[in-house]
């Protein structure tokens, strides 16, 4: 017999965890692409971040070529949309300042990514990154922009992402600086200064929107979501 499920979190009802949801009225919309190994995943974040941002759209796939969502919204931001990823042009996200980031692609990318992944996925890029090394982003632009997207999967699934789609690669590119804290506890990663999606995302939109404790009462409701998740998988073992 299946088992009752919340028609918000789509989790067993006893699992459900909208009750860590916090209402926020985010003056950037968030678009997270999902990768769909994430659809389900007990330990994910978006579900949490969906319910609680108020203009949050979640869109599940690898490959978005032929994504007409994606396709509708890219067209009508246009060029006020940047990614949260640490391409080697990404501008480093910080309340004082907003400066161009040095950072090298390949330290974001797990060490065993298999060569015949990457192989592949580079030569389907059509259009990418500019050649300049010394792209940079002024304050004004960033200041403009209306909505920021979230790649929701692995590092090495993300990276994959990254490449499979061109139309990432020609927006602007915004990344968080090191040292940030992650809270989250449920779930493992090799790389350090790695953060949930929710993390990330309500990091990026604090400074984006220069409102430091608007996104703190999510942060703290995070912890407790940890904290439930942790005894919930417990009490079932």
């Amino acid at each position: 017999m299946s088992r009752a499920l919340c028609q918000e979190c789509q989790r067993p009802t006893k699992a459900c965890i909208c009750k860590f949801a916090v209402s926020i009225e985010n003056d950037i919309s968030v678009i997270i692409l999902q990768h769909p190994s994430e659809v389900g995943q007990s330990k994910g974040t978006v579900s949490l971040l969906k319910q609680s941002l108020a203009k949050c759209e979640v869109i599940v796939g690898e490959n978005f070529d032929d994504s007409a969502v994606l396709s509708l919204r890219l067209k009508h931001y246009a060029d006020k949309t940047a990614l949260l990823y640490p391409s080697e042009q990404a501008s480093l996200l910080n309340y004082s300042a907003l400066k161009p980031a040095t950072l090298n692609i390949d330290n974001y990318v797990e060490s065993d990514v298999e060569s015949e992944v990457e192989s592949e996925v580079k030569s389907t890029v059509k259009c990418g990154v500019e050649d300049e090394s010394t792209k940079t982003l002024t304050n004004g632009v960033l200041a403009d922009i209306e909505c920021i997207i979230i790649l929701d999967g692995t590092w090495k699934k993300a990276y994959r992402m990254f490449m499979l789609n061109p139309c990432l690669q020609q927006i602007k590119h915004i990344v968080l600086p090191q040292g940030i804290t992650s809270l989250y506890q449920i779930r493992k990663t090799k790389k350090d200064n790695a953060l949930s999606s929710l993390e990330a995302c309500c990091h990026a939109l604090a400074r984006l929107e220069n409102a430091p404790e608007k996104y703190q009462n999510l942060l703290s409701s995070f912890v407790k979501f940890n904290e439930f998740q942790r005894s919930f998988n417990q009490s079932n073992h």
